[in-house]
């Protein structure tokens, strides 16, 4: 019953900058960690934020002082702000919130494409 919807994908500049958004429905109980990931082609789904229970954040290197992770509890909502995009950034992001340290929920993704 629990689903992860992603939003707010798209194509852009670079330089430009986009939001993404995570709404989640259902009930999702002993929430450890939300965050988001992405994958470009050729390439491993790789970490790009996270923001744990307790409000300690964490940034992938590539995106540290661009990117910006939020949630809004009263909405159920989580997001990511890109700012500065660049063209490595092209990659489909998911959603992602793992509960009780061993049960994940994955939205489907979103396309985000940044061209030069």
């Amino acid at each position: 019953q629990v689903r992860l919807v992603e939003s707010g994908g798209g194509l852009v500049q670079a330089g430009g900058s986009l939001r993404l958004s995570c709404a989640a429905s259902g009930s999702i109980f002993r929430i450890n960690t939300m965050g988001w990931y992405r994958q470009a082609p050729g390439k491993q789904r790789e970490l790009v934020s996270s923001i744990t229970s307790a409000g300690s954040i964490n940034y992938a290197d590539s995106v540290k002082g661009r990117f910006t992770i939020s949630r809004d509890n009263a909405k159920n909502t989580m997001y990511l702000q890109m700012n500065s995009l660049k063209p490595e950034d092209t990659a489909v992001y998911y959603c992602n919130i793992n509960a009780r340290g061993w049960l994940d929920y994955w939205g489907q993704g979103t396309q985000v494409t940044v061209s030069s």
